[in-house]
């Protein structure tokens, strides 16, 4: 499940990368500090956590972050749940499910993860896959419910799609599962399908607890309910302050795992501002500053450092086409036309020693071995946005806005949060668009909105993006497949392309094939559009080890909530 992120928020999805910041908030280190990496780069240089073996450590102690939006849905498996920031919460607290079966180094490689399933066998024999996943004896959920052959057909119950009133953001490969059973017990879990699924993460690597099996209680039943019995991990939650919005995780003393070094974890919902004002009066220990008016404010912060690497972040132009005037495909197609996506990234790069190229797709970064340029128009610029609209059979009106049957091309771009230079992108995009014959105003909402707008459709063209995985074809799916993708678009051509995606075991021909397919889709619907990629570039408190940009590892900047700490005085 690929999440949903703003353009100034924290991504949040399976993947990894990073490299070293200096202290003190100076000035970045090094030239490879500033460039996104091409194919075949070596991606420690985009990773710094300031990596420390757990035993070296000072045991106990706290650590506070901030969060841009907590709730009011926290079921992440689900469109109005599904955002970064959810991710983010949960993973300290429910392992289950947001890692479940599987681990991810840095370079995005899979490995089961032991505390929840021991070892995943696949056999492929005319045809049909057989998996069978043997499960930790210990892995139990918090109020006693063992997590078994049981938890994983309600996962795939839930997720597989075939009920159309569970919310479900995607039911990825789940619906070429034809059955889960129990092998010698019920700790072993033996998977058949309809058709071989590769990668096998894409399998399992969310659990569901057996008690979530309606759709009212996966829909609405975590709408201001966090649900701690049901989840599993290092942490629980000790205390969630609604009004304060802020959520107090002490150790799990039901977790089998390895201990974690922290006694207490604390997220606070805040504003970016706010966040800023907290970093540098001592309240938080980390704050991203991934635009410039945010370095500015927090560099020569005491006791603090930089940490830079990668974002795993895709996107910018985020469309809704089931939402008119974007319900037309030209319209959509002239967005695209009308926007210098270089002119937007020097605004939303400004000061902060980055550079990368055009990015032309919602799936992969462009250092990865996969990845192609699938960007759908070449000609760019207000004249070709007009003749866009213009070949549609619109005409500019009295006022000079492109309209057609007396409908004018007119919107509004949703922007979230109160970071100035996020604002000064959107009013720049807002003015590219103008120029092309569009009316378009800009729509103000709170980062703690983000969530509520996005998850409901409450928007035309939205800045904002997803997290970007190690492997497309779990993307690939969520973002084209038309009975799939939140704006309904697509064909029975694609969508059998698709389908025939996971069957390919080889991960070079998969990818590539799924890069042929989002380059068709955006060249036929233009539903999203990537206007930048972008540095994580992180104040941290001094000190604080095994925190940071981490790419696939954790793209909610700790790698492993067992080992986060404080170095020793």
């Amino acid at each position: 499940m690929k999440n949903l992120t703003k353009i100034g928020g924290v991504a949040a999805v399976a993947a990894a990368l990073a490299l070293t910041g200096c202290g003190g908030g100076g000035t970045p280190s090094g030239p490879d500090a500033g460039k996104g990496q091409g194919a075949g780069s070596d991606l420690t240089k985009l990773i710094s956590i300031n990596a420390k073996d757990a035993k070296d450590l000072e045991q106990g102690g706290t650590v506070t972050l901030p969060l841009g939006s907590i709730g009011p849905d926290f079921n992440g498996f689900s469109n109005t749940g599904n955002s970064g920031d959810n991710t983010a919460l949960h993973r300290p607290i429910d392992g289950a499910g947001t890692w479940g079966c599987w681990n991810f180094d840095f370079d995005g490689t899979a490995t089961p993860n032991k505390d929840f399933c021991e070892e995943v066998k696949s056999e492929v024999k005319d045809g049909k896959q057989t998996i069978t996943i043997k499960v930790n004896e210990k892995a139990t959920y918090n109020d006693g419910t063992p997590i078994d052959v049981k938890t994983f057909q309600n996962t795939w119950n839930m997720l597989k799609g075939e009920n159309k009133d569970i919310d479900v953001v995607t039911s990825g490969a789940y619906e070429f599962v034809d059955s889960v059973k129990a092998g010698s017990s019920d700790k072993e879990v033996v998977v058949t399908t309809t058709q071989p699924v590769f990668p096998l993460d894409a399998l399992f690597a969310g659990l569901i607890h057996p008690a979530v099996n309606t759709p009212e209680i996966f829909n609405t039943g975590f709408t201001g309910e966090m649900h701690p019995e049901w989840m599993a991990g290092p942490f629980k939650v000790d205390k969630y302050d609604s009004a304060a919005k802020t959520v107090t995780l002490a150790r799990n003393d039901k977790w089998w795992g390895a201990k974690p070094v922290l006694d207490k974890v604390v997220f606070r919902q805040l504003e970016t501002s706010a966040s800023v004002a907290a970093f540098k009066n001592g309240e938080i220990d980390g704050v991203s500053a991934n635009t410039i008016a945010l370095y500015k404010q927090l560099d020569g912060t005491k006791n603090s450092e930089v940490r830079r690497g990668q974002r795993l972040f895709a996107g910018g132009l985020n469309l809704n086409a089931q939402k008119a005037p974007l319900t037309d495909v030209a319209i959509r197609k002239a967005i695209f036309a009308a926007v210098d996506r270089e002119a937007l990234r020097k605004v939303r790069f400004n000061g902060l020693n980055w550079d990368e190229t055009s990015s032309g797709s919602m799936m992969l970064l462009p250092f990865s071995k996969y990845y192609q340029d699938n960007y759908p128009v070449t000609e760019t610029g207000p004249e070709a946005a007009k003749k866009v609209l213009t070949d549609a059979g619109y005409k500019p009106n009295a006022a000079g806005i492109m309209e057609k049957d007396g409908v004018p091309a007119a919107f509004k771009i949703s922007n979230f949060g109160d970071d100035t230079t996020i604002l000064a992108f959107a009013q720049t995009l807002q003015k590219q668009l103008q120029a092309g014959g569009m009316d378009v105003g800009i729509d103000q909402r709170a980062s703690a909105d983000f969530g509520k707008v996005i998850g409901s459709r409450d928007f035309f063209l939205a800045v904002s993006g997803y997290g970007v995985g190690a492997d497309a074809t779990d993307a690939v799916k969520q973002f084209y497949d038309s009975k799939t993708n939140e704006n309904g678009l697509g064909d029975a051509e694609l969508d059998a392309e698709i389908k025939k995606l996971s069957s390919i075991e080889d991960n070079t021909e998969r990818n590539k094939a799924a890069m042929e397919v989002e380059k068709k889709h955006m060249a036929k619907y233009y539903s999203m559009g990537v206007v930048m990629n972008g540095p994580q570039i992180s104040f941290v408190r001094s000190g604080l080890a095994n925190y940071g940009p981490s790419l696939f590892k954790s793209a909610s900047q700790v790698p492993d909530w067992t080992t986060i700490g404080w170095e020793k005085k």
